[in-house]
């Protein structure tokens, strides 16, 4: 089994891979305080519930944005599974080429995003991510990343929001009845529900006419079945892109 950890700064996303299919998955909320001891201890408690054992893991994949977390995970790896636990970086083999000004820039959850993507779906593509940002990311006509764009993230978004209108409370995000709310939570939630929408669509818009051809859209990500669901422009919701593309690239890696 595969074991594959995407550690971003909202969560960390775990999951098994039992050949090529997603057993199964898991998300947590990202705590830089906590020890290797803590996550390994908790992720063996995960995998157990499951009937899984650690050492039925053959292999464990990574990508980190949070470098705090990049040494804790990597002793996780090396301490509870025996196994050294291989990150995906730019410069790893996961063949797609980073058509971009500076590919060492590119974060590794993006880059498994659109290795999934581009490998799952077809290219030309636009993977959508609803993470502590909104990520574009676009594969062009040939395969490659040729860029794309971020946007500040729903969660914190709205975070701000709340935190700042003292007379708001916090409000779940979900699709009104209607658009002109008649009290102050269908307010917000139509106004956070169409704004976010309607933000995701235009960005949307003016990529495709960017592009020039037409091209698969793939929304994922915690809040992807929400907001995507509600969008004629988006022909996929995964939630767990980004895991795949991890099991992908480790697929390559050991062709």
């Amino acid at each position: 089994m595969l074991l594959v950890v995407d550690i971003g700064n909202t969560n960390v996303t775990f999951g098994v891979f039992q050949g090529e299919e997603l057993a199964r998955a898991w998300r947590i909320r990202t705590d830089t305080t906590r020890s290797p001891d803590e996550y390994g201890v908790l992720l063996l408690g995960m995998l157990g519930h499951e009937g899984f054992e650690a050492a039925g893991i053959a292999a464990v994949a990574l990508s980190s944005v949070v470098p705090a977390l990049t040494a804790v995970f990597a002793e996780v790896a090396a301490r509870y599974f025996g196994r050294e636990g291989v990150f995906v970086r730019p410069g790893s083999d996961t063949g797609v080429t980073l058509d971009v000004d500076h590919p060492s820039e590119v974060g590794p959850d993006r880059i498994a995003n659109v290795v999934a993507t581009r490998e799952l779906y077809g290219a030309p593509a636009v993977a959508v991510d609803f993470g502590t940002t909104t990520n574009f990311d676009v594969v062009g006509p040939d395969g490659a990343f040729v860029g794309g764009a971020f946007l500040p993230g729903i969660r914190i978004s709205m975070d701000a929001l709340f935190s700042r209108a003292t007379l708001l409370r916090p409000v779940d995000l979900a699709e009104p009845a209607s658009v002109i709310g008649r009290n102050t939570v269908d307010c917000l939630q139509s106004g956070l529900y169409y704004g976010f929408l309607g933000q995701m669509e235009m960005m949307l818009h003016r990529i495709l006419d960017e592009l020039d051809t037409p091209a698969v859209v793939v929304a994922t990500g915690g809040l992807a079945d929400v907001i995507a669901s509600g969008s004629p422009l988006v022909n996929h919701v995964d939630p767990y892109l980004t895991l795949k593309g991890l099991e992908l690239i480790h697929r390559r890696a050991v062709a």
